[in-house]
């Protein structure tokens, strides 16, 4: 069984036993004292680290988010990494991206586009650690690689692939094996799982660069 990053535990949270990471509540979640409940139903990462995938976090790493969209899951990343840049599109959850970075002075909200990373080359710091992706979007194994710019070489790749967002006439399976051809390109998958526990029609892909 993978080791959780440290700031990440697993709390009891009314009489059930929760991941949880330690920080201002966000989205209505469950809290004990300081702790907050992690709802892998509502967070791909969640649900890959609930899956026990091997993503290599530790805790403490720079990581660069990408599809942050209202602050769910990047808010727990920030409660547990060190430096973690939010990539959103859309000017409406940013707004709550915001609301969720004051109490963290860690987490920075960047309103770009994740498919164009030049707009926030000046901003994201190079050599990152983590690269965590969810993003509702066709091309989602060229966002990855485009992305790979800010990767250390021993860097991981945590990418939560939706299936329809690809292509909502295929198969996901079919598409799945898409991205992973595009996406080892540039990187070598080490692990993949299917998260249809928690998100239907999506795989968990861990991967480092090439």
């Amino acid at each position: 069984m993978s080791e959780l990053p440290t700031g990440v535990t697993r709390h009891t949270f009314d009489g059930t036993d929760r991941l949880a990471t330690r920080g201002e509540p966000v989205y209505g979640e469950p809290t004990d004292g300081a702790w907050r409940a992690w709802n892998p139903n509502r967070s791909k990462l969640g649900a890959m680290l609930e899956l026990d995938m091997d993503t290599g976090l530790a805790g403490g790493e720079t990581v660069l988010y990408l599809g942050a969209a209202s602050g769910t899951t990047v808010s727990h990343v920030a409660d547990f990494a060190g430096p973690t840049y939010a990539v959103e599109f859309a000017a409406r959850p940013v707004r709550d991206l915001l609301d969720a970075a004051e109490s963290r002075p860690r987490l920075f909200p960047l309103l770009k586009d994740a498919r164009k990373p030049e707009t926030y080359a000046h901003v994201v710091e190079s050599d990152v650690d983590v690269i965590v992706q969810d993003v509702a979007t066709r091309g989602q194994a060229r966002v990855a690689l485009e992305n790979r710019r800010f990767l250390a070489d021993d860097g991981r790749l945590l990418l939560a692939v939706k299936a329809r967002s690809e292509d909502v006439t295929r198969e996901p399976a079919a598409v799945f094996a898409d991205v992973r051809e595009e996406l080892s390109g540039g990187y070598e998958i080490l692990e993949t799982e299917r998260l249809e526990a928690y998100h239907a029609d999506h795989l968990g892909i861990v991967a480092r660069p090439r």
